[in-house]
């Protein structure tokens, strides 16, 4: 009686499995794929988009305050705060392009580095990938064999992933964390801006600072579901900080225009 043979589980048969990519998936390793759902490949954009609209209700509920407390008239506070979105969005998106982009040159640094090394001493960078996997449990043998292979179907994939920690997830991409930051802010910023066109000017202090309260809050709650976070704890921390910034802006606003 024979019996039907099974795929074999082992590392070593993993790592022969074929396949084609995209060339950033060449770049750093492709990961297979299966059915559970993780939400590490949302780190790019959602920390920028995040940061954007936060900094964008905060920083212009902020700035609305500050200039309220002070006794600017309404047209001066709209005018004020719609420049404000204007330069606060090309601010961000630049920031984020530059910084962003200085991760990714380090990273293009790192692996052309490696490749280098790869070329001039494969064998030096196979002790040290097979070391790196005794270090996580494997058996000196079988962390050889597994180094090899890994190797011999994607050398610079593999060194980029378990020696530099580098993916195609985590990956710095400028565009998308600029585009994200300018576009989140001006959404957060046009909350505030809405609110002081909306309300008269006696009640424009109390509903610009509840109303930015109530959008910190549900950016915190929105941000902390799409990640997989606690909600609330998401929530609190947002709507927290947020507050203070504005209390700290609207007390400065309050004091000097009491000097001026």
């Amino acid at each position: 009686m024979t019996t039907a043979s099974t795929p074999d589980p082992s590392p070593t048969a993993a790592a022969q499995a074929p396949g084609r990519g995209t060339s950033r998936q060449r770049r750093f390793g492709k990961a297979g794929r299966h059915a559970e759902r993780h939400r590490s490949d949302r780190i790019g954009w959602l920390r920028a988009a995040v940061l954007g609209a936060n900094d964008g209700i905060v920083s212009t509920a902020s700035l609305v305050l500050g200039v309220a407390a002070a006794g600017a008239e309404p047209r001066t506070l709209l005018l004020t705060s719609v420049s404000g979105l204007i330069a606060g969005a090309m601010s961000m998106a630049a920031g984020e392009f530059v910084s962003v982009h200085s991760q990714a040159d380090t990273e293009a640094a790192d692996l052309a580095r490696e490749r280098a090394e790869l070329t001039h001493d494969p064998a030096g960078e196979h002790r040290e990938l097979a070391g790196i996997y005794v270090g996580r449990g494997l058996d000196t043998a079988l962390a050889a064999q597994v180094a090899s292979q890994l190797m011999a179907h994607d050398a610079l994939g593999a060194h980029a992933r378990d020696e530099l920690g580098l993916s195609d997830t985590t990956a710095a991409r400028p565009m998308q964390a600029a585009l994200a930051s300018a576009a989140s802010f001006s959404v957060g910023a046009a909350l505030p801006i809405a609110v002081v066109a909306m309300v008269s000017p006696g009640q424009l202090i109390v509903w610009v600072a509840l109303s930015a309260l109530a959008f910190l809050a549900g950016l915190g709650a929105l941000s902390a579901r799409v990640g997989g976070a606690p909600v609330w704890s998401g929530t609190w921390r947002v709507a927290f900080w947020g507050a203070v910034a504005m209390a700290v802006t609207a007390g400065a606003g309050a004091l000097f225009g009491a000097v001026a």
